[in-house]
């Protein structure tokens, strides 16, 4: 296929030697004028740096670097007072010790008791300890790299991840938005939309603790984000192959900044200490511009709907495309936001959709009471 002259592609249009050769790229320290070092084809940068840096020339050299360049940054001694970093260690492990002790599920995406992970740390943390929160996100650092992909008004969420002695590593993989469909999904989007998923997020770190090597810091692909075609080729065998022999860990320090295009090929290492725990605050910050133009019910409008579109099928009146149509028109086709705690994945990594909910619900032929239980179950599922 001419993946050129296609606005969409299959998983069979992948080559892996076209996505090697851009992974064979050289990062060079004099393309990127505020970096200390490039390791590992990843530039380092000191905080100082970029503290002092022209805004707009750091703005400009950190964009290129996340599209053009490798698409991975580290940030040396973000946190100059490691006190800042500790105490909010010590309110994640408050949240953590709460949520033990009434049974909240860890992490959906690894296995079981292998890591610790707090869902929306964000909102936990500021109604936990608001001092503490104030503080830690006081640090202009983190607002300049995001504006520096995503433009102003973005929006932060996080998520805390421990990895315990012995955790094993992750597949490679890409992130949200694209990353987290399946493959039947990820082509049905034309690829302007691939290349657009990764302009809509920033996926960031904060190291809570020293991370040498063997506790199995981040592994990373440099340039692989600059294949069109990675989400629908990161789960196939060669790929993974390809990236377990080319990616680079880099040993971070506590109170460290790690960065990075969510459509780099990346994965959390083997934690392979027997007594170090691997804690970072993982940052997902996303674009002012993800958001529809309008405040709709969606839910009042399936409830409304539902009772029409029951007797219409029923009766044979609408055929599954007809239905199909109205569905898309009515009900939320997208798994997020939700609270994971509470509405974990139930095929792939994304949670059911109302669209789902409503197409089941009338392949069953639920009555309208038993919609609108599960119309309620689902909201309250989505709620943080």
């Amino acid at each position: 296929m001419n993946t050129a002259a296609s606005a969409f592609a299959g998983a069979d249009a992948v080559q892996l030697h076209d996505f090697a050769r851009l992974c064979e790229q050289q990062a060079l320290a004099h393309d990127y004028a505020h970096c200390s070092e490039v390791q590992g084809n990843v530039p380092i940068y000191q905080a100082q740096a970029l503290r002092d840096g022209d805004r707009t020339q750091v703005l400009n050299e950190l964009h290129h670097l996340f599209s053009n360049g490798p698409g991975v940054l580290v940030v040396r001694q973000a946190y100059t007072d490691l006190g800042v970093v500790d105490r909010h260690s010590k309110v994640f492990q408050a949240i953590f010790a709460e949520e033990a002790a009434q049974g909240v599920a860890a992490d959906h995406f690894a296995k079981a008791g292998s890591n610790g992970r707090i869902w929306n740390a964000l909102q936990k943390a500021a109604l936990h300890a608001p001092a503490s929160f104030v503080e830690y996100y006081a640090n202009p650092l983190l607002g300049l790299i995001a504006e520096a992909w995503l433009g102003p008004d973005f929006q932060v969420t996080a998520q805390v991840n421990v990895v315990h002695p012995g955790g094993q590593a992750q597949q490679p993989h890409r992130d949200y938005h694209l990353g987290f469909q399946t493959v039947d999904v990820v082509q049905r989007y034309p690829l302007p939309l691939h290349a657009l998923s990764q302009y809509l997020t920033l996926q960031g770190a904060i190291a809570h603790s020293d991370m040498p090597l063997e506790t199995g810091p981040t592994q990373l692909l440099p340039f692989s984000q600059q294949y069109a075609l990675g989400y629908l080729a990161w789960r196939r065998a060669e790929f993974i192959e390809y990236f377990q022999q080319h990616a680079v860990q880099l040993p971070l320090n506590k109170g460290d900044l790690l960065f990075f295009n969510p459509a780099l090929f990346h994965a959390a290492g083997t934690n392979r200490t027997a007594d170090c725990q691997r804690m970072a605050n993982l940052l997902q910050i996303s674009s002012a511009f993800g958001k529809p133009m309008e405040a709709v019910d969606r839910e009042r409008m399936m409830l409304a709907l539902y009772p029409c579109l029951l007797e219409r099928v029923s009766d044979q009146v609408l055929d599954a495309k007809q239905v199909a149509a109205v569905i898309a028109c009515t009900a939320d086709g997208y798994s997020f936001p939700t609270n994971l705690d509470t509405d974990p994945p139930v095929h792939g990594l994304a949670p059911q959709t109302g669209q789902q909910l409503m197409h089941q619900a009338l392949a069953e032929r639920w009555p309208l009471a038993t919609f609108a239980e599960a119309v309620q179950r689902q909201r309250d599922k989505r709620n943080a």
